[in-house]
């Protein structure tokens, strides 16, 4: 969570505080008592010449790290994720349906881009927390570039899309988005380069010395 991101998300003011590194939030829900783990997929900065290209993207989960037992607990897995294509700045909450392709494993295959990101979280929805138990939360998801359409040429060496994890918490399990005061993240993780090849994108809200000495379930 230190490190800056590998390169800059498209259409991200730089006067957002998560535009050119991870950002982590709170560990402390205060009164709210449901979480969601989220992703966010994004063109680079200098933009993604790639036509041909789309992200795979499966097995999204959210531990938290409990107070009372010092263990990581399960809140979310879903080898599913649903989404929407929203403003690369997010402005107005502002989102349109997105470029997705249903995989036969569960998994999804998506596009980003022309002012665009693709938003994503478990298909399952919310989950519900102890916000007096929560020590720390972790979320991931993985993801890679897949062909779009196997009959042209495969442009994945050109592909230039960008991933992020996250997570918010929330007022309940059903509230809706009010500007911000139904909900608030609890953190905003590095932006890495999507590759050819499976990999996992985390977040996490503990410092570099709690991780050392509460691994998160990485498998």
């Amino acid at each position: 969570m230190q490190p800056p991101h590998e390169e800059m998300p498209r259409g991200v003011p730089k006067s957002y505080d998560w535009a050119t590194k991870p950002r982590v939030g709170s560990n402390n829900p205060k009164n709210f008592i449901a979480m969601i783990a989220w992703g966010q997929l994004y063109e680079a900065d200098q933009g993604n010449p790639a036509t041909n290209t789309r992200v795979q993207i499966k097995n999204i989960k959210a531990y938290y790290l409990s107070k009372s037992d010092g263990k990581w607990h399960l809140l979310q897995s879903s080898a599913k994720v649903e989404g929407a294509a929203y403003r690369e700045d997010f402005a107005g909450d502002i989102n349109k349906p997105a470029d997705i392709r249903y995989e036969s494993d569960g998994s999804v295959a998506v596009k980003a881009g022309n002012g665009y990101n693709f938003h994503f979280w478990p298909a399952t929805g919310r989950a519900t927390i102890n916000p007096y138990d929560v020590r720390g939360m972790f979320t991931t998801v993985q993801a890679r570039l897949v062909v779009d359409n196997p009959k042209k040429r495969d442009d994945r060496s050109k592909a230039r899309y960008l991933l992020s994890m996250g997570g918010d918490y929330w007022l309940n399990l059903t509230v809706k988005w009010d500007n911000w005061k139904t909900n608030e993240d609890f953190g905003i993780g590095k932006f890495k380069y999507v590759t050819r090849n499976w990999q996992a994108f985390n977040m996490i809200t503990l410092s570099p010395d709690q991780i050392r000495r509460n691994p998160p379930p990485i498998k």
